[in-house]
């Protein structure tokens, strides 16, 4: 007579890889439907001032007033989400990301918004970006231990890539059928739902911290770890450059190439939609791919992202410019989950959320004065010169960056060698941002 299986897994657990825990199945379901809403909230916001009469130096200080927080107060998140449950400040984030976007959206359906409001809400917004950013990477990170990472990573970037690409397309639909208001409205539905589902996160695995000497001094703990990596401080310096100068190129140049050249808000959505086709296609080979020279081989995949910058340029025609944004797309894809790698297997735990801040930090430095200064350095010397700036910048600095020995070298670890950081103990005041 056979014998009944004992304790059979749930239907759930069963469906799921082994590594694939709840937390991890929750942070990947709330980062999607965080992405569905701001992929489209992006473009909302450029189409929103366009549509008031607004010139391209107002798009650039609304871009500009959503990434001036990230640089302000993105330490002080890194630092804040070491000491604090990293779900808890996850949803107050998002919270506040909820009721601004919410405000955004009234203003804009309701009549007439002026560029100041935009500024205030935009960057009410980016204030919650700065704290939730080094606390969501912890807590993701804490969720999968080392010899999964790299396929847990692109796994996770699939999804939250693939919402990407139904939120840029429909918010460009959207806005063209009904206005910018309405995805800026959907947007703040969606941070909501994100917050809600975020707040069902399990912290019992993470140990508790203990005190330690103040904020100052974790900064300061922060930095050393940082400062004392050449891979890392360089790659970092590289994309302060390349951040700047991909994100004027989008978030200025594009919507205003889309509106004289290419047909309005509509084309440009699914040329952004093309670029989250080819970081799917992306997440896909680095789930069956490990090159064993992680950063060199990501620093080479960040070349192509002075392609989409070349073809607002020219401009190309929509599907060329969809075929550029897709190579764009899968090229920075291959950096990504070789970075994450990176830093899961180099970094210790108990100061992940820190690091990871200046990490931030670093890569978003100069992207509002880049943003800002996008209209200004138009009419100096005109839209095309610009574009074609910002993409000899890119080729620049990543063949800079390919000189620092640490790049060329770093190798990934065997699964013997790789930090369990789900499982390991972490030292006493560790806390992965999550």
């Amino acid at each position: 007579m056979s014998t009944p299986p004992a304790d059979p897994a749930p239907l759930s657990a069963r469906r799921r890889p082994e590594w694939a825990g709840r937390n991890y199945s929750l942070l990947t379901a709330s980062a999607v439907v965080t992405n569905l809403g701001s992929h489209g909230a992006l473009i909302a916001a450029s189409f929103a001032v366009i549509q008031t009469g607004g010139s391209p130096g107002d798009v650039g200080l609304v871009a500009a007033a959503r990434t001036l927080p990230l640089v302000l107060f993105l330490l002080i998140g890194g630092a804040i989400a070491d000491r604090l449950p990293r779900h808890r400040v996850m949803v107050g984030a998002n919270a506040l990301n909820c009721v601004s976007q919410a405000a955004f959206a009234a203003i804009v359906l309701t009549g007439h918004p002026q560029l100041w409001q935009m500024m205030l809400f935009t960057a009410l917004c980016g204030t919650g970006t700065a704290f939730f950013n080094p606390a969501a990477e912890g807590m993701l990170l804490s969720t999968v231990s080392g010899p999964h990472a790299n396929r847990a990573f692109a796994l996770f970037r699939m999804a939250v890539n693939g919402a990407g690409i139904g939120g840029a397309a429909l918010g460009g639909a959207l806005i063209a059928a009904m206005g910018p208001g309405w995805v800026l409205a959907v947007d703040a539905a969606a941070f909501a739902v994100a917050g809600a589902l975020r707040a069902f996160l399990d912290v019992g695995h993470i140990p508790d911290r203990v005190p330690g000497g103040g904020l100052l001094s974790d900064l300061r703990e922060g930095w050393v770890e940082f400062k004392t990596r050449p891979w890392l401080w360089s790659i970092v310096l590289q994309f302060s450059v390349v951040v700047a100068v991909v994100g004027a190129a989008e978030a200025v140049y594009g919507p205003l190439v889309a509106r004289d050249r290419l047909g309005g808000a509509a084309p440009w959505g699914l040329a952004l939609a093309f670029f989250g086709v080819g970081t799917i296609a992306g997440a896909f080979l680095m789930m069956a791919w490990k090159p064993r020279r992680l950063l060199l081989v990501g620093t080479l995949c960040v070349f192509p992202l002075a392609l989409p910058s070349a073809g607002l340029a020219v401009p190309l025609p929509v599907w060329a410019l969809c075929l550029v944004m897709l190579v764009s797309g899968l090229a920075i894809e291959v950096f990504g989950v070789s970075w994450m790698t990176t830093m899961h297997q180099e970094i210790p735990e108990e100061k992940f959320s820190r690091v990871s801040a200046y990490d931030w930090f670093g890569s978003v430095s100069m992207l509002p004065l880049a943003t800002a200064l996008a209209g200004p350095v138009e009419s100096a010397v005109g839209r095309t010169s610009a574009l074609w700036g910002c993409a000899a910048l890119v080729i620049l600095v990543t063949g800079l960056v390919l000189l620092v020995p640490d790049v060329r070298r770093m190798t990934r670890k065997s699964a013997k060698e790789a930090p369990d950081l789900h499982t390991a103990p972490a030292p006493a005041a560790a806390v992965l941002h999550g």
